[in-house]
């Protein structure tokens, strides 16, 4: 008997099949069982009919408990008022792995009790609609840049270089070389990558030890970091808004079944097309305050400041230019106003906050060593990095997109830990 896959199964209408897979749901009328099943490519009903299967078979049906996994032969249906469009006739059911007293009910269980056992809760509706969304945001992320001729280059994980603030990094010994730190972000080597290839980005986990508790942040999170040559901060804010229309019309086109399990009203996501409004760090400080906030000039965006002020957009926007003193030395100082960098932030729309954070950087040698140092760091730890300004400077920008906001907004999770199979957090580091 053929094995098949429940997305396989209208390929086999009308023949006996085999589907491997772990009960959902049972239903009994004492003459009829429904039993729902998942294996990971979809939902699949088969009917069993105690009139039509041998007592044996109907017994076992019987044993049926939830998360057991099984394998049901039967003929294939199609039956467009079923989940996925078919149905399976039973004929006969196998046992593989019982599943006795799963610990997750369908009744309400509190968050705490959920992430403790994230291991099995994994196995609901809702986070394998997740994890669908997931996996298509970053199929759409690496089909953006392959298409647009950019080439990936893995970024060290350990690094003696630091791209942030030096009390947010996890640190190591490093055999006799003294501290490692776990990267917070690949910039710093798709940089000196740019000037080989032009255009590349990188792809992985970065690590902040931020004793942050908020919604919007993970200590162990996925980010997409791409650098181009001759980028300066407008044609980085046209790449980012490209990106960013790409990613959720993708998620729209190919995942609207996963967004309908999520309850998500899509009508937001269907506005995200450029362009993107702009708007300065001035400017946004004066519009917070007229609309309440006792924000100052010269402080970094608050994720209060940011819903509050991304809640007058129906879409993205970018905030640019913010103050010097607040963000990275290898920004690029703004020639217009020294007091500010060429940076920007985009925000997305519903209160889900910052996004994207890229730059313009700085490409003159002795403005970036006088920064390094203003900074407290150690000028050694970036000669490679100064390097990069002595032999061929040029102009070029970045961005970083991290994955799991990304995420939470698009299927419109109140809180990015769902964004993530195993999320890691301050005060959670099991299973």
């Amino acid at each position: 008997m053929p094995y098949a896959r429940v997305n396989e199964l209208h390929h086999h209408v009308g023949e006996s099949v085999t589907v491997r897979g772990w009960v959902t749901t049972t239903r009994s009328s004492g003459k009829i069982a429904f039993v729902v099943l998942r294996d990971g490519s979809g939902y699949l009903q088969a009917v069993f009919s105690k009139r039509d299967v041998p007592e044996a078979t109907w017994a076992r049906v019987a044993e049926l408990t939830l998360e057991t996994s099984v394998a049901v032969t039967g003929v294939v249906r199609a039956d467009a008022r079923a989940t996925g469009g078919h149905e399976l006739t039973a004929t006969d059911l196998e046992i593989l792995g019982a599943s006795p007293d799963f610990p997750i009910s369908p009744k309400e269980h509190g968050s705490t009790f959920l992430f403790e056992h994230r291991h099995l809760w994994l196995r609901s509706r809702r986070q394998v609609a997740i994890a669908k969304v997931r996996n298509e945001v970053v199929q759409a992320i690496r089909d953006f840049f392959y298409e647009r001729d950019f080439v990936l280059v893995d970024t060290p994980i350990l690094t003696g270089s630091i791209g942030e603030e030096a009390g947010n990094l996890f640190s190591t010994d490093y055999f006799d070389l003294g501290k490692a730190y776990l990267a917070q972000t690949g910039q710093l080597y798709v940089e000196a990558a740019a000037a080989a290839l032009g255009k590349v980005y990188c792809f992985g986990p970065t690590f902040r030890a931020e004793k942050s508790k908020t919604r919007r942040h993970l200590t162990e999170f996925w980010m997409v970091e791409p650098e181009v040559a001759w980028n300066d901060s407008d044609a980085n804010m046209r790449l980012q808004e490209e990106f960013i229309s790409a990613i959720v019309a993708r998620v729209l086109d190919r995942r609207m079944d996963e967004l309908k399990e999520l309850e998500r009203d899509t009508a937001p996501l269907e506005r995200v097309v450029g362009p993107f409004p702009r708007i300065s760090y001035t400017d946004a400080v004066a519009r917070l305050h007229g609309l309440g906030s006792d924000m100052e000039w010269g402080r970094d965006l608050g994720g209060d400041d940011e819903t509050l002020l991304a809640k007058e957009y129906d879409r993205p926007i970018f905030v640019y230019n913010y103050p010097k003193g607040v963000k990275a030395f290898y920004m690029k100082e703004n020639p217009e106003d020294p007091r500010t960098v060429l940076n920007n932030d985009c925000l997305a729309p519903e209160g889900y906050g910052e996004i994207i954070g890229g730059s313009q950087r700085e490409d003159d040698h002795d403005r970036l060593l006088a920064r390094i140092v203003a900074q407290g760091l150690d000028p050694e730890a970036y000669r490679w990095y100064l390097d990069l300004r002595k032999y061929g400077t040029f102009v070029h920008s970045g961005f970083g997109l991290g994955v799991e906001r990304t995420i939470a907004w698009i299927c419109g999770n109140p809180h990015i830990r769902e964004s993530i199979a195993f999320p890691r957090q301050i005060h959670r580091l099991y299973p």
